[in-house]
């Protein structure tokens, strides 16, 4: 009897017969030939029908069956260089599970607009399954790396009492009576649990009200935040790097075929490796104004001002020691020179920005509360984050990665917005 099959693995059914159960990805009609493309969701095969070798109610089915209909094929596994993948399936039956009505994308182009509207049909494009089996490959490479190497996951609230970097850019819900926040980053929740645990990190979804529509912002996008007890901005900026190495580097050693399906050069990808050049925010600063930007010290990098300032890089870069102002109220100040903070963006290269922000906490519970008074946040909701201070407080550091930056650099695409499979931007929450 048949067994069933997965795409990945048919290579080890050669000869043998087999059950695959997906979609019609496509077909083409060939009089008594039809070549049907069929997914299963791990990959594709070609499976071909012989009007002579199969019976008239199966031809039928694989001349009528309309394209994404689901379908159970069965069929002897052969190998053929000329087939996607290398192998095809002499088809010997077909059960049409579900005739699929008109299928609204075609091959014919179609504007951003139109695919967005329909973005839970345009994941099935192995365009779209590529990035979705990288973005796939990444978080489990972050997920292995911390979990390889010390850190322990502790989840933090998605729904919370306070602001972590300021309330302006905050979605704002009512919590029976009161008013509570979705999250910005669960670091400030990290670093109480570090206390307990050491070296911690949380991964969830992030939101950020900014009315912001550049390629490289989404409203709701998925943060990995490492946390570490005992670490200064030196140990934040070593870690970082090996972090970002690790990731890419698995990407490259396992998702190297869904790379080459989107065309991304991965020579760039090639020289990630420790140690990233480090400059400091004011060599940037100089490099900017070298460069012709308008930028003044103290002013916070625009895309422009990162996407120029990585083209004197090949890697990506850590820049460091940013102006206090233009960081959030619980970044340590250096001590030598307290108007910059201990602070450090990762750059991707090729213009893809930060990927990586991070730094030292304030670890002085007089100081912690002077920003708080500073930044007008109300001090009886970080009464909790104070007591941090009170009880233990040491050194400490920590960053957060988006996930849907990192898959855009890493699969060299232009938008953010198809690193997701449903992106939340400004004037768009459907589907």
């Amino acid at each position: 009897m048949a067994e069933r099959a997965y795409m990945e693995q048919i290579a080890q059914y050669e000869g043998q017969d087999v059950i695959i159960k997906g979609w019609l990805h496509s077909k083409t009609d060939k009089g008594k030939l039809q070549f049907l493309l069929v997914r299963d969701g791990t990959g594709i095969i070609q499976a071909v029908a012989f009007g002579d070798d199969v019976s008239p109610e199966v031809f039928e089915a694989a001349k009528t069956v309309t394209q994404e209909s689901s379908i159970i094929v069965t069929g002897t596994v052969r190998a053929d260089r000329r087939a996607p993948g290398g192998y095809e399936l002499a088809l010997s039956d077909l059960e049409i599970v579900q005739l699929a009505g008109p299928y609204p994308i075609t091959p014919k182009e179609h504007g951003v607009g139109f695919l967005m509207d329909h973005r839970h049909l345009w994941l099935r494009s192995p365009h779209q399954h590529a990035i979705m089996t990288v973005r796939a490959q990444v978080i489990r490479a972050c997920r292995d790396y911390l979990d390889d190497n010390g850190f322990v996951l502790v989840d933090t609230p998605i729904l919370t009492p306070a602001a972590c970097e300021g309330t302006s850019t905050l979605f704002q819900t009512d919590y029976f009576g009161e008013t509570a926040y979705l999250a910005q980053s669960g670091q400030l929740y990290s670093e109480a649990s570090i206390a307990a645990f050491g070296k911690v990190y949380c991964f969830g979804p992030t939101f950020r009200a900014e009315k912001s529509k550049t390629r490289r912002h989404l409203l709701e996008f998925w943060m990995v935040e490492p946390e570490m007890a005992y670490a200064d901005l030196e140990d934040c900026m070593r870690l970082s790097e090996e972090f970002i190495t690790y990731i890419v580097q698995t990407v490259l050693q396992k998702r190297r075929a869904e790379l080459e399906l989107l065309k991304r050069d991965t020579t760039p990808l090639e020289r990630v490796e420790p140690p990233f050049p480090r400059i400091t925010y004011d060599q940037a600063v100089e490099i900017l104004q070298h460069k012709g930007l308008d930028l003044q010290w103290g002013d916070d990098f625009g895309a422009p001002d990162e996407t120029a300032l990585v083209e004197e890089f090949e890697r990506p870069v850590l820049v460091h020691h940013y102006p206090t102002q233009v960081k959030a109220f619980y970044m340590e100040p250096d001590r030598e020179r307290p108007e910059l903070s201990l602070s450090v963006d990762c750059l991707a290269p090729e213009g893809y920005g930060e990927i990586i922000g991070g730094g030292q906490r304030i670890a002085d519970y007089d100081l912690l509360l002077q920003r708080l008074k500073e930044h007008n946040l109300p001090q009886e909701a970080f009464e909790w984050y104070l007591d941090l201070r009170r009880y233990g407080s040491t050194p400490h550091s920590g960053f957060g990665l988006g996930i849907e930056r990192t898959v855009a650099w890493i699969c060299g695409v232009e938008h953010i917005r198809v690193t997701i499979p449903f992106p939340r931007m400004l004037y768009r929450i459907y589907p």
